[in-house]
């Protein structure tokens, strides 16, 4: 049989299976005989999904060698119709179920995956060597493969930071696996702490918000015991423990912290405490800021998978000691590997984002880009090279929670025109509100 005979004998068996599987039973029984080892769990519905489903896989810890074993993998299904576009939500962490802006604007279907070792999808002990992006993609290739067979509209991935990333690696991985991407505040880090990230909130706003910054960052330390009182008088109230990253060092790299958090999450000059604040004020605004609990025991341990991440593959972000070098006592040589797990083969792998960059900004077609202008992580955004069809947004002033929501009417005009072009005009639009 020659080649182009088994294509269409492939292609007549597909359409076959997608025919046979959308006139016979219910959904539930359509998952389970795609995921026949799965649990599959049915939930309410939300807003215009007409069903949900939590499926539980039994995720391959490695897809080259499945005798390796497996672990509990969370996957979020929301249905609202087989032929509708579905949004592929690539988590970079943990998964809390909810309806996405595109799957808003769509009105599609929703399949929202956890990041393999993070949340419920996180064996005990974690195998550190299974935790690679290319396995992380793998699992979404597969599971996206096979839901194909159900859902035959059009398919867009997006993710949130972190897991806007992973959309770029995916799309670098499997460019035909999505007819569209959308990544949201992404960042392609350049080494293991990106100095760009340091660069960026030296120059970003006025010159007088980043003096009163630096002044607070000093206040804080000048009036260190006071702000340790509060400190311990907070993790006392909210039971929070502090024996990996004693309160004295938290507190050093908070202020460290600071600048990076204030511009990402955009924080207000007009609200920085003056030389007048108390240590409460003090302790207050930079736990509103950076939250201290980032450096408590439980976050410490929640997030050593990220880590793990950063430090290996994705990079990070570096700090600057300069403002108060002199001031500092347990951070001298303040490092996020501080906070990646110990024991285990950290040797970061320079090449591996600098390849996914590569393709992205030479050959990332249809790649919408979401960033607000104010945002650390912006420093690290890919640059679209001319003749490439993708789209950058940046919103001035905005922050790490930039959303399509947030532009004007004409930005968001041109984000919507730009997904007719790119999926067809048959393809519906419902407008966010703003």
């Amino acid at each position: 049989m020659n080649k182009f005979k088994i294509s269409i004998v492939f292609f007549l068996s597909l359409y076959a299976f997608q025919a046979f599987a959308q006139a016979t039973g219910t959904l539930e029984q359509q998952l389970k005989t795609l995921f026949p080892a799965a649990e599959i769990i049915k939930t309410e519905p939300k807003d215009h999904f007409k069903e949900a489903f939590t499926l539980i896989l039994n995720e391959p810890l490695d897809h080259k060698h499945p005798k390796a074993g497996t672990f509990k993998h969370y996957v979020y299904l929301s249905h609202a119709g087989f032929e509708e576009p579905t949004v592929l939500v690539t988590e970079g962490y943990n998964a809390r179920p909810r309806t996405y802006e595109l799957s808003k604007i769509f009105k599609g279907n929703q399949v929202q995956v956890e990041y393999r070792f993070y949340g419920k999808s996180r064996p005990d002990p974690i195998p550190w060597p299974y935790l690679k992006n290319d396995q992380a993609v793998e699992d979404y290739h597969q599971l996206v493969t096979k839901l194909k067979q159900l859902y035959t509209g059009q398919w867009i991935s997006t993710g949130i930071s972190k897991g806007g990333e992973t959309v770029l690696i995916y799309r670098f991985k499997y460019p035909e696996d999505m007819d569209m991407v959308v990544p949201y505040v992404a960042p392609m880090i350049n080494g293991q702490e990106d100095p760009r990230t340091v660069e960026h909130y030296h120059t970003v706003g006025t010159q007088a918000c980043r003096t009163k910054i630096l002044r607070f960052q000093r206040r804080i330390l000048d009036k260190r015991q006071a702000v340790i009182y509060e400190l311990k008088h907070y993790a006392k109230k909210k039971k929070m423990q502090f024996t990996i990253v004693p309160e004295e060092e938290a507190l050093e790299y908070a202020v460290l912290e600071f600048p990076f958090s204030f511009w990402q999450w955009g924080g207000k000059c007009e609200e920085i405490p003056g030389e007048n604040a108390n240590a409460k004020e003090i302790f207050d605004y930079i736990n509103k800021i950076v939250g201290i609990g980032f450096y408590s025991d439980k976050t410490y341990h929640n997030l050593l998978p990220s880590f793990y991440q950063h430090m290996t593959e994705l990079g990070y972000y570096g700090f600057d000691t300069l403002p108060v070098k002199d001031m500092l006592r347990y951070a001298k040589k303040p490092t996020n590997l501080r906070f990646a797990p110990k024991d285990v083969d950290l040797t970061y792998n320079p090449e591996y984002i600098k390849e996914v960059r590569n393709y992205i900004e030479n050959k990332g077609d249809k790649i919408l880009y979401i960033y607000g202008g104010y945002d650390t992580w912006g420093a690290c955004a890919p640059t679209p090279k001319p003749g490439v069809d993708a789209v950058k947004m940046v919103l001035p002033g905005g922050s790490h929670k930039t959303r399509i929501k947030d532009f004007d009417a004409a930005g968001r005009q041109k984000i919507y025109s730009t997904f007719l072009r790119w999926l067809g005009k048959d393809v519906e639009i419902y407008p966010l509100m703003n």
